[in-house]
């Protein structure tokens, strides 16, 4: 009986998890928005890199002393990081009835679950309810099919495999005249046969469905992971997916970053994961919040600036053999500026695929830093959207 009554008191928590792009912040916006539940979360975030975005656009709806960010890994090195933000968290229990950890979509969940069973303080306190994978009906199965370098987990399968429930979001990219999302069901069936799969678009679902279900099933792990309570277990990431994060202090201008990442996406949407950013536009008071995955792109002004929030733009890349330089180089260059390298008449150089010689005929044009007339025989026009060498050079 004992047992049992320090399990009723115990904080339930729910992890998140699923690749770059499913949908999980999404999600959790409309877990907190939704009042229907009547609890108070305290929520732990997760990023893939040294600068968060994630916890720019959670719902206002949350107290931002329970909101901890971690950076990095959360199944790495961060792990111990985890510990040290549960334990903090349980100072402040009184002000919430749970805990929603948002893992990155690069995290294996093995090592995050693992928490909750080989450190006696948090179990003491904590008691792991489920673990909701969002995959993303359009990209799972390539995700899945991908093959990793030796030792090296697929984060997919692997979160799948560890899921209490199946979020099957973004079905309304899947045609619907076609057996696919029958058949992407069966391909997770068969790797997660006892997990229940909800169909949804835009992380719609009702938090009842997820929350205080008691789904989480340490036997069956055991079943399918005989070594998971080890010790020794090993975790590797792809070492060709890399992050890149930027954070620019003051204002940027959209039309010239829509710009950027139409050209950006159209030239490496292959090897793009994820890219998402929460951006401070010149005279809009709404912050922009934009998210992608490959070549779908979406943004909208969501959210004011808090009266003191200091108004700086984030963008984070998540991908396979990104030019780092190039990119950080392209988004700082979206900032509102004054002043610009080249003059009206200016002899310059244009990337057109190849280097063309022209003058700068006028500056900042729809948007674009320059436009230049080209020397050819039809004196062509092009736009130069950015002013960077990768788009216009001094001739």
């Amino acid at each position: 009986m004992a047992n049992q009554k320090v399990s009723k008191e115990r904080i339930p928590v729910t992890i998140l998890t699923g690749f770059l792009g499913s949908g999980k912040t999404t999600l959790l916006n409309h877990i907190l928005n939704d009042n229907s539940h009547k609890m108070r979360f305290a929520v732990i975030e997760n990023e893939f890199g040294e600068i968060g975005v994630d916890e720019k656009v959670l719902s206002e709806n949350i107290d931002e002393e329970i909101v901890e960010v971690m950076n990095g890994c959360i199944c790495c090195t961060v792990r111990g990081d985890l510990v040290v933000a549960l334990k903090k968290l349980a100072a402040k229990i009184d002000k919430f009835d749970g805990i929603i950890i948002e893992t990155t979509g690069l995290a294996d969940p093995a090592p995050v679950v693992q928490t909750f069973f080989i450190d006696e303080e948090v179990q003491k306190i904590y008691k792991l309810d489920s673990v909701i994978t969002v995959v993303d009906a359009k990209h799972i199965i390539p995700r899945l099919d991908e093959e990793k370098p030796e030792g090296v987990e697929n984060e997919s399968v692997e979160q799948v495999a560890f899921a209490d429930k199946i979020i099957l979001n973004k079905t309304d990219l899947v045609p619907s005249s076609t057996d696919l999302l029958e058949s992407i069901e069966k391909r997770l069936k068969s790797i997660n046969p006892t997990a229940p799969i909800c169909r949804c678009s835009y992380s719609k679902i009702d938090p009842k469905e997820l929350l205080n279900i008691q789904a989480f099933d340490l036997n069956r792990v055991l079943q399918f992971d005989p070594e998971f309570l080890g010790d020794d277990q090993e975790h590797m990431h792809d070492s060709s997916v890399v992050s890149l994060a930027c954070k620019v202090e003051g204002e940027v201008n959209l039309e010239l970053l829509n710009r950027w990442i139409e050209r950006l996406i159209t030239q490496d949407g292959a090897n793009l994961y994820r890219y998402k950013g929460v951006l401070a536009v010149k005279g809009v008071p709404k912050k922009f919040v934009f998210q992608g995955v490959g070549m779908l792109f979406s943004g909208s002004f969501e959210g004011n600036w808090k009266k003191n929030e200091k108004r700086e733009s984030r963008f984070v890349f998540i991908g396979k053999h990104l030019d780092k330089d190039f990119l950080k180089m392209g988004f700082e260059a979206c900032r509102v500026s004054n002043t610009l390298r080249f003059s009206i008449g200016t002899n310059v150089e244009a990337n057109c695929g190849t280097w063309k010689k022209g003058k700068i005929i006028a500056l900042w044009d729809e948007g674009n830093a320059y436009r230049i007339q080209l020397n050819d025989k039809n004196k062509s026009e092009v736009w130069a959207p950015i002013d960077i060498d990768a788009y216009v050079r001094a001739a």
